[in-house]
C-alpha cells in the first residue's frame, strides 16, 4: 500500500528589500532580523531577500558596501516591499523605475512598507496620497514639503493602512516590523519572534516621547514602572483610581501623563492589553474563553466577546479556529520537511 502523500508546506510570505545608495543600516538589519531566518528557534514563515534597481555593489551609510544579485524584477513576487530606509539626502529624487516597479507591485496586490525615510518611496508612488504617514521625525518637514497630499503625522511610531505602512525613526521599524508579523501570524508568533529578538513584541507610545526636549524643560515621568506594574496584574479589576493612586498622582495627572507618554488614555491602554493577552491564550491554549476572561480582567466571557468584536471585528472561537488551522498546516508542513 502506498504511503500517504506528505501535506503541502506551508508557502512562506515573500519580503524584498528595496535598496537604494547610500542605504541605511540600522533599518535594513532592523527588517533583516524580524523577516530573515532564525533557525530552529521560530518556525520559518517569511523569505527575505533584497534588491535594488541596478544589481551589483550598494553603498550603505555605515562605510562597507553590499553585493546584491536581484534587480528590479524582484518585486514581482514579493507579498511584501520593503524599503528600508532612504539614503539620499534631501531634494534627492526617487528614480522613476523605482516608482513604477513598486506601483506595478502594490496595483497586483503586495503590500507596500516604508521604514524611517523609507517613506518617500510610496509617497512618491502615490500611495500615501490623502493618508496618513510616519517618517523619521528629522525628515517628517521634507515629507509633507515635497508631498502635500500625505499627511504627515509627526508623533506616531508607525501607520499600517493594510497595503501600506510606515514607520517613524530608529527601532520604530522593528516596532512596525513586529506589528506586521503579529497581523500576518496572530500575536503568539510575533511574542515568539519578540522573545527572540530580547525585546517586546508591543513598544508603548508615540515619537514625541523620545524627542529631545527644550533644555529648560523637566523630562516627564516615565510610566514605565506603572506600566510594568499593571502587566503583571491583568486579571485585576484596576480602574484609573487603582493606577493613580499606585502612581502617587491624582487621576487627572495620570491621564494627562498618558496622553503625553502614549497618546491614549489609562483605561485604553490596559484594554489593549487585555486583548493582546486574549489573543495568545487563544492561539496557544484550550483554555475556555469564560476562563481567558478571568486571567485577563474582562470579568465574564460576555465581556471578553464584546470587547474582542469591537477591537478586532471577530469573535474568539473565529480567532482561534483561524489560528489553529494555520497552526496544524505549519506544523504538517515542518513534520513533511523533517522526514525528507
Amino acid at each position: 500500500m502506498p504511503p500517504p502523500p506528505r501535506p503541502e508546506l506551508p508557502a512562506p510570505h515573500r519580503v524584498v528589500a528595496l535598496l537604494m545608495p547610500p542605504q541605511p543600516a540600522f533599518p535594513l538589519a532592523c527588517a533583516s532580523e524580524v523577516f530573515g531566518d532564525h533557525g530552529t528557534a521560530v518556525p520559518v514563515r517569511y523569505a527575505f531577500r533584497v534588491c535594488a534597481e541596478r544589481p551589483g555593489t550598494v553603498r550603505t551609510d555605515a562605510g562597507y558596501d553590499l553585493l546584491v544579485a536581484a534587480g528590479l524584477d524582484a518585486l514581482e513576487g514579493a507579498d511584501t516591499v520593503l524599503v528600508p530606509g532612504w539614503g539620499p539626502p534631501a531634494g534627492g529624487e526617487v528614480p522613476p523605475a523605482v516608482v513604477a516597479a513598486v506601483r506595478r507591485a502594490h496595483a497586483r496586490g503586495a503590500r507596500v512598507v516604508g521604514l524611517c525615510a523609507g517613506a518617500f518611496v510610496p509617497a512618491a508612488a502615490g500611495l500615501l496620497d490623502g493618508r496618513r504617514a510616519a517618517t523619521h521625525g528629522a525628515r517628517a518637514a521634507e515629507l509633507a514639503s515635497r508631498f502635500p497630499r500625505v499627511r504627515v503625522d509627526p508623533a506616531v511610531l508607525y501607520v499600517d493602512h493594510g497595503d501600506v505602512a510606515t514607520s517613524a525613526g530608529g527601532a520604530a521599524g522593528v516596532d512596525l516590523c513586529l506589528h506586521l508579523v503579529s497581523a500576518d501570524q496572530g500575536a503568539g508568533y510575533a511574542a515568539r519572534l519578540a522573545r527572540r529578538m530580547v525585546m517586546p513584541p508591543h513598544r508603548e507610545g508615540c515619537q514625541l516621547q523620545y524627542a529631545e526636549l527644550p533644555a529648560a524643560g523637566p523630562a516627564a515621568d516615565s510610566l514605565a514602572p506603572l506600566l510594568e506594574w499593571l502587566g503583571e496584574r491583568l486579571e485585576q479589576p484596576l480602574s484609573v483610581a487603582d493606577m493613580a493612586a499606585r502612581a502617587r498622582v491624582s487621576p487627572r495627572t495620570l491621564t494627562r501623563r498618558f496622553g503625553e507618554q502614549l497618546g491614549i488614555s489609562p483605561g485604553r491602554w490596559l484594554l489593549d492589553r487585555r486583548v493582546a493577552a486574549t489573543r495568545a491564550l487563544l492561539e496557544e491554549t484550550d483554555l475556555p474563553v469564560e476562563t481567558i476572561a478571568r486571567r485577563v480582567g474582562l470579568s465574564s466571557a460576555v465581556n471578553l466577546r464584546r470587547r474582542f468584536h469591537e477591537a478586532l471585528r471577530t469573535t474568539p472561537a473565529a480567532y482561534r479556529r483561524a489560528f489553529r488551522a494555520e497552526g496544524a498546516r505549519a506544523a504538517a508542513g515542518a513534520d513533511a520537511a523533517a522526514g525528507s
